[in-house]
């Protein structure tokens, strides 16, 4: 193995670590409907990132579905009653999760850059937020969920 391999494999969770950050950062900024917030701004969310969306109703809850131009789906799960309870994502990019994540972002960035098991993936698991991200370049997806909110009957599943 060379050096160079060497340094690569044991800092791998940092770079992905780093990675998320940088794209954060570069994001951006913020609009107002994220995890644990009314979702009425979903339709200002999307035209913000420049992405088109799509709102479908299910038995006891529903999703809205925005495309951003990157080719990532960035997927926000709301209540009958209007609360954001899950946000998903999958495709080619990260989405901006300042924003998808709102108040919980902070927990999110002290996890990423806390050491954890994996180069790619990241799984935060606490008693009012959970999130799981995995990826790595051009290849990414995740879910951010609170439990206390789920509807009922709703499987995890669901949740992409």
């Amino acid at each position: 193995m060379s050096p160079s391999s060497r340094s690569i494999s044991r800092s791998g969770p940092l770079c992905f670590a780093a990675g998320l950050l940088l794209a954060l950062w570069l994001a951006p900024p913020p609009a107002r409907a994220s995890l644990g917030d009314p979702e009425a701004t979903a339709g200002s969310d999307a035209a913000q990132l420049h992405g088109s969306m799509k709102s479908t109703e299910r038995t006891n809850y529903r999703v809205h579905e925005i495309q951003l131009p990157s080719g990532t789906a960035l997927r926000e799960f709301s209540t009958p009653g209007g609360t954001v309870f899950a946000v998903a994502w999958r495709g080619p990019a990260i989405p901006n999760l300042q924003q998808a994540l709102g108040r919980y972002f902070d927990t999110f960035t002290a996890a990423a850059s806390a050491p954890h098991g994996g180069h790619h993936q990241l799984q935060i698991q606490q008693e009012n937020f959970v999130m799981q991200s995995s990826g790595h370049m051009r290849a990414f997806s995740g879910r951010a969920y609170l439990p206390q909110a789920l509807p009922a009957g709703i499987s995890l599943d669901e949740l992409r």
